[in-house]
């Protein structure tokens, strides 16, 4: 008897398997995030809260976790070539309603300019929220907890990395770059000791000139490599500032 090419039928119950993104820019010299509404209709989960944008893995689209959160990005912002990194997975039987429910969390990193919010079919409204203020909202599922550790994740690597120059049009100034890097970690850095750590990092290459502050030309500059961010060997605390501007 030939064996059958046919996948076994499986014997136990799928959970419900989305992914999630929480999108980060710097907007109105603040960290923004972006939630979406849920609809008010009563037989949707958590009617009319606030929550991040994500949704269903598609199996017809979606080749792995990655490419449904570049999918949900694509869908919602326009921006099919972010910073994008996984942030980590919850799941338990009472996080959805509907079910015992995983979810995949990647969190974005985008530039502000061109960028065109859409609501997408499941969402009533969605807005771009300062990042803080957003997590103490009563959000969906557990979208507050999934938020407050993609803002603990990215301001923890934002003090050894270069991670906020994903958050940048290009070309940008340095001056551009350390007020995004003070916007996200929401205390000043050295200005002598900043500049020299960006040079010396070597992540970023010369553009040409370009408008500065008070419209004054500036050097700018453009990321060597969009696929990762550079590491630094020490944190932006106050006694390397120092040290490094000496």
């Amino acid at each position: 008897m030939k064996p059958s090419n046919t996948p076994a039928e499986l014997k136990f119950a799928r959970p419900l398997v989305t992914v999630d993104v929480v999108i980060f820019t710097v907007l109105e010299d603040e960290l923004k995030v972006v939630l979406m509404r849920r609809p008010s209709d009563a037989h949707e989960p958590f009617p009319g809260r606030w929550a991040l944008p994500g949704g269903f893995i598609d199996v017809d689209k979606d080749a792995s976790l990655l490419g449904c959160a570049l999918r949900k990005l694509q869908e919602k912002t326009g921006v099919s070539a972010p910073y994008l990194e996984q942030l980590g997975s919850w799941g338990d039987a009472s996080r959805d309603p509907r079910g015992w429910s995983t979810t995949h969390a990647f969190f974005a990193l985008v530039p502000s300019q061109d960028l065109v919010l859409e609501k997408g079919a499941n969402a009533a409204q969605v807005e771009w929220i300062e990042a803080t203020a957003a997590a103490r909202k009563r959000l969906a599922f557990d979208h507050a907890e999934i938020l407050e550790a993609a803002i603990a994740r990215l301001r923890s690597k934002v003090e050894y990395t270069s991670l906020p120059a994903f958050l940048l049009g290009e070309p940008f100034t340095l001056p551009q770059l350390q007020h995004t890097y003070e916007v996200v970690l929401g205390r000043p850095v050295d200005k002598s000791a900043f500049r020299k750590r960006m040079l010396d990092a070597g992540f970023m290459e010369e553009a040409g000139t370009v408008e500065g502050t008070f419209g004054r030309p500036a050097m700018g500059y453009r990321l060597r490599d969009r696929s990762q961010a550079a590491l630094f060997p020490r944190t932006f605390s106050p006694r390397d500032a120092s040290e490094l501007g000496a």
